[in-house]
């Protein structure tokens, strides 16, 4: 299958990343490519959300979980860790998906969000993310997110926030099929 780009947000000091057009029934797969997000505030967290009213509300009921693993740069902290604090059990909140990057010049999360079929108005909208990152306590993280926007409705929007200030970096939007 191949992979056609839609749409590309280079964000610059920005608090968000919206993709409100383009998210339909054309494809039954939505990935989204996350590329050098650096946050102006240390330790703040990437997450993200969707819409069924052309981006008016981002407030869809999800349930979720986040599995991460970390090394740190001294090679004296290891982990891999169910985290049920960044789950969400039936909310609206946005879901944490780059979670306490670091803000400094070298210091960036990366990943990568799929969506399947965002547009069925039978099905709940199943989602999975892998992300890796500088963690703002120097050290490598890898944080597995996955769940479901439990609705029959379409999803037509979906919006990428920062918890805390703004941020830099470029998100991609592709359609597989």
């Amino acid at each position: 299958m191949a992979m056609t780009l839609i749409t590309t947000n280079t964000e610059s000091g920005d608090a968000t990343s919206s993709f409100t057009s383009s998210i339909d029934s054309t494809y039954k797969l939505y990935i989204f490519k996350f590329i050098d997000i650096n946050p102006a505030t240390d330790g703040a967290d990437l997450g993200f959300n969707g819409s069924i009213d052309a981006g008016s509300n981002y407030n869809v009921t999800k349930t979720t979980t986040f599995i991460r693993a970390d090394h740190d740069e001294a090679d004296s902290a290891t982990q891999l860790i169910y985290q049920p604090e960044y789950d969400i059990a039936q909310g609206t909140g946005f879901q944490d998906i780059i979670k306490d990057t670091g803000n400094g010049a070298d210091e960036s999360g990366a990943g990568t969000l799929w969506l399947f079929n965002p547009s069925s108005t039978t099905y709940v909208k199943h989602f999975y993310c892998t992300t890796q990152l500088y963690h703002k306590d120097n050290g490598s993280m890898h944080a597995f997110v996955a769940g479901y926007f439990n609705t029959t409705s379409d999803i037509d929007a979906v919006q990428f926030k920062m918890s805390t200030g703004n941020f830099d970096g470029t998100i991609k939007m592709y359609g597989v099929g």
